[in-house]
């Protein structure tokens, strides 16, 4: 039973799909660092032994009737906790690669930072675990630059899915998440909120069982598909911001002089603006 109390309002996320060699071992590592977070292995439709092996290892499992894909599996895995009252959560991938000794340094950010998001950072500080595949790489490379300018900010490892998020986060990405190759997304659409994140530096270990299935031809496609996507989003929030119904000066005068007034009669007058 999933009792966000219990757990200090700490849910770790694991989205998985034919990962019942590794995520076992990964459930089994989680609980040791963090033995009172509630785990949820969010099986995105697996047709091996995952949801089994899971369940054995004493994570609860949110089975999908039907493959979504990493942005619809961590968005449902989302929608549940913010529906139980979860605070924080941290999504670790099933395959083993990150590490869940650096989970608590992700948690640790989030409460000390203020901060809506914190990202597991391979690039950060020079920590060591800057390797990665050459199409990868240049991905990383033209993603930094593209968000610089539109964060307000650098960010060193935009692609990594080893993420923490706060509650005002997780009410946004309860509502509406990235289907496809979200991380990059993600963070465009928590700076349109002006939400903040940071980045904590954490190891990479080496995927425990099978491969990737991201070559050169899918990294190319992924690169394209993610900077339309970042447009979207862009043009989405300028099209917003330009368009909003305005607020006359007297109706200003209105709810400055009426704030303590009901919540029922605030929203009429916002219901006549509209």
């Amino acid at each position: 039973m999933i009792d966000a109390e219990r757990a200090d309002g700490v849910l770790i996320l694991i989205p998985a799909l034919n990962e019942e060699a590794s995520v076992g071992e990964v459930i089994r590592d989680v609980r040791a660092v963090l033995p009172q977070a509630a785990i949820v292995v969010a099986d995105d439709n697996s047709t091996d032994a995952t949801r089994s092996v899971a369940l054995a290892a004493g994570a609860e499992v949110l089975s999908l009737p039907f493959h979504l894909g990493l942005g619809g599996c961590v968005q449902a895995g989302y929608r549940l906790a913010f529906e139980l009252g979860f605070e924080y959560v941290i999504r670790v991938d099933g395959d083993g690669q990150h590490d869940p000794r650096d989970v608590p340094r992700i948690l640790d950010a989030l409460r000390t930072t203020g901060c809506q998001m914190a990202i597991g950072s391979r690039f950060s500080e020079n920590n060591g675990n800057g390797h990665t595949s050459a199409a990868r790489a240049i991905g990383i490379v033209i993603f930094r630059l593209l968000l610089r300018p539109i964060l307000g900010k650098s960010v060193h490892d935009p692609t990594s899915g080893f993420v923490g998020v706060n509650r005002e986060a997780l009410e946004v990405f309860s509502r509406s998440f990235p289907l496809e190759y979200p991380e990059i997304e993600a963070l465009v659409v928590l700076q349109r909120r002006r939400f903040q994140f940071v980045e904590v530096p954490c190891r990479m270990r080496p995927r425990r069982t099978g491969r990737s299935t991201i070559t050169a031809l899918k990294s190319l496609y992924y690169i394209i598909h993610v900077l339309l996507g970042v447009f979207v989003n862009i043009l989405k929030f300028e099209r917003w911001r330009w368009f909003r119904p305005k607020t006359s000066a007297p109706q200003q005068a209105f709810m400055r002089d009426n704030e303590k007034a009901s919540p029922q009669a605030q929203a009429g007058l916002r219901d006549k603006e509209n």
